[in-house]
């Protein structure tokens, strides 16, 4: 295979599934503000920003408001992390026979994500996946939440590729929408949505599970 493909992964969802740990964490802040979750609002707001989410679908911010938002944002962060810390984390089945198989063939991965660095370093340590990652392009790096195709251009520059050239991996229709605004290959990971949802995103396959992708067919 050529070499010089990538892989760029989003996180939540793909290698990981923290969809609970992330939900306990937004009912946990809620509880603090003593104001109540919009009903549908983790479905609705999983894989966007909390720049956008606070001020968009909490009722907690208003858009002006942006010292508020940022504060509630690294919050609800710590919140998330001390929910990893006292639970734990795995990958999610296929992740690590992925990964390896990338690595043997020489295909740098990267992570393309809207979570905090911090987060994503925290649950590589966790699950000792820090090795197979050359790079990681997170919330602090990137001005526009998905769809923008922002995160997946610095994630492929980064690792000196062309997006042209990759494949991304995602849960979310923000982000297939993403991967595919930057020209990348986009396998829709039904982790988080259900495969016919995919049916009209674009994406260039749908998998329910990283345990059916075969790198060697990634590219064809």
């Amino acid at each position: 295979m050529d070499t010089l493909h990538g892989a760029l992964f989003d996180w939540d969802g793909v290698i990981i599934d923290s969809h609970h740990a992330h939900e306990l964490a937004w009912e946990q802040l809620a509880g603090e503000l003593g104001q109540p979750l919009p009903p549908g609002f983790f479905k609705t707001t999983f894989g966007m920003r909390n720049d956008r989410i606070i001020p968009g679908y909490s009722g907690w911010a208003r858009p002006e408001e942006t010292e508020r938002i940022r504060e509630l944002g690294l919050r609800k962060e710590a919140l998330y992390r001390e929910v990893i810390r006292r639970d734990g984390i795995t990958p999610l089945p296929g992740v690590k026979r992925l990964l390896q198989a990338l690595h043997d063939l020489g295909i740098p991965c990267s992570v393309g994500s809207s979570s905090d660095r911090a987060n994503i370093e925290l649950i590589m340590e966790v699950t000792g996946l820090t090795p197979w990652f050359a790079e990681v392009t997170a919330a602090e790096d990137v001005q526009r939440g998905k769809p923008d195709p922002q995160v997946f251009l610095k994630a492929a520059e980064k690792i000196g590729r062309d997006p042209r050239q990759c494949v991304v991996f995602e849960d979310a229709h923000v982000g297939i929408a993403a991967a595919l605004a930057a020209g990348a290959r986009a396998v829709a990971v039904c982790t988080t949505h259900p495969p016919e949802s995919f049916a009209a995103s674009g994406a260039h396959r749908i998998v329910r599970s990283l345990e059916e992708i075969d790198p060697a067919t990634v590219w064809a």
